[in-house]
């Protein structure tokens, strides 16, 4: 039988490994088996946490809806209740924006929801 040279794979593996961790400190990025074991536990935590970031967003945004609506003398759960009736379709994240960038433009959005 033919010799079969092995290592190309292993060593094009190995390689793609260390590469994802070559920023990490110490042997977590020169060292195969610890390299392998952190790089695995980044990319959960990185997916774990993509998660994470959109819920810590959106609870940023309606902390600051919460904050402007209150400012305009009607609570958070109300606005978003009046929003509903009356079908306007502004998001959490659009409605956080105006609050935070035009002031005057959300006291107007809500003087139309409560007036009509």
């Amino acid at each position: 039988m033919t010799r079969v040279k092995r290592g190309y794979v292993a060593r094009k593996r190995r390689k793609n490994i260390l590469t994802l961790t070559s920023g990490f400190q110490g042997t977590h990025s020169k060292l195969f088996r610890t390299a392998n074991q952190q790089g695995m536990r980044a990319l959960a935590s990185s997916h774990r946490d993509r998660g994470k970031r959109k819920r810590n967003l959106r609870r940023l945004w309606i902390t600051r809806v919460n904050a402007a609506a209150r400012d305009n003398g009607i609570s958070y759960n109300k606005l978003i209740e009046y929003l509903y009736k009356k079908k306007i379709l502004l998001n959490r994240k659009i409605l956080a924006q105006i609050a935070i960038l035009d002031k005057f433009c959300f006291s107007t959005i809500i003087q139309n929801i409560i007036t009509e």
